[in-house]
């Protein structure tokens, strides 16, 4: 699923931040350095983003590069899914964001509920792990993995997060709205539904 160039942006970015942080020889810091530069140029050539930009979003992270991990909530009322609309792109996704330090996933995908759709929810099993780089998102610049984790509904009223999202609604399998796909695809969504009718499928895992 995941281009080339990207991929080996990625690989050279990952080799040279362990390089930096490892390293102790003046010389090897200096090649390390110049892999990093190499890995922005490279994403730079074809995505004609300012390299700056790129400096700061790719290669600002120390120490040994590991994947970041995203956490989305999967909470049914009435056989519908919750999603919230994206004000990034207007398009709707499953509640959820990057992993904070400090909290459990569980934890995360309760905040992340209620601050982008207003509901409390109960965090209970996790459905499945999924490596980014295996579906049809489009490319980014981290290696992600994807958490699902099945929440139940336990109060709270729909409000939207003004910052993060424009509105929040449950929807049937067979009503899904126009899908932020860098945030969940059709095929995790609908995987989601097959979890509601068969609540004894194994975890899914790539």
């Amino acid at each position: 699923m995941q281009l080339k160039w990207l991929e080996w942006a990625k690989q050279i970015q990952a080799i040279s931040q362990a390089g930096l942080e490892y390293s102790r020889d003046v010389y090897d810091l200096e090649r390390f350095e110049q892999l990093r530069e190499l890995s922005l140029e490279i994403m730079q050539q074809y995505t004609d983003v300012e390299i700056e930009l790129i400096r700061e979003l790719f290669a600002g992270e120390t120490g040994y590069a590991t994947p970041k991990v995203d956490i989305r909530a999967v909470v049914f009322q009435n056989d519908r899914i919750l999603m919230v609309r994206e004000k990034l792109d207007g398009a709707w996704a499953l509640p959820g964001g990057w992993a904070d330090i400090g909290l459990s996933p569980k934890e995360i995908a309760v905040k992340e509920v209620k601050e982008e759709s207003g509901y409390d929810v109960r965090a209970g099993r996790l459905l499945g792990v999924v490596d980014k780089k295996f579906h049809p998102h489009p490319p980014s610049p981290w290696h992600v993995y994807k958490f699902f984790i099945e929440c139940e509904l336990i109060g709270g009223t729909a409000a939207v997060d003004t910052t993060e999202t424009m509105e929040v609604g449950f929807f049937a399998e067979n009503e899904l709205p126009p899908l932020s796909v860098e945030r969940n695809t059709e095929q995790q969504i609908r995987t989601a539904f097959q979890y509601l009718r068969q609540p004894d499928l194994p975890v899914f895992c790539d």
